[in-house]
């Protein structure tokens, strides 16, 4: 299959995006090169693939939740420059 240059404008048009007169025969080029290259990939024998979701075939090995505190609150507001009982205090940089 070969792309002509009125399929690269209808091909931009639809992609909405805008293409100078001196990049169609650049794009043809290219265009046609993907072409050829999938015409060459649909010739290739896929009945025996199993069709892939992710391209690693390993599981992911989930870890059991600890819940445990690494660092006390005391020590966790030690070094903050305002803070209350439990918590750092900032200024407001949010308006209603």
């Amino acid at each position: 299959m070969n792309i002509d240059q009125k399929t690269i404008y209808k091909v931009a048009d639809l992609a909405r995006i805008e293409i100078n007169a001196d990049e169609v025969e650049t794009l043809q080029a290219d265009m046609n090169k993907i072409l050829t290259f999938m015409e060459k990939l649909n010739e290739l024998d896929t009945s025996n693939v199993e069709p892939l979701v992710y391209m690693n075939p390993e599981v992911n090995v989930w870890r059991a939740d600890e819940v445990f505190h690494d660092i006390s609150v005391e020590n966790a507001l030690k070094n903050a420059a305002v803070h209350n009982e439990n918590y750092f205090m900032v200024p407001k940089i949010l308006e209603k």
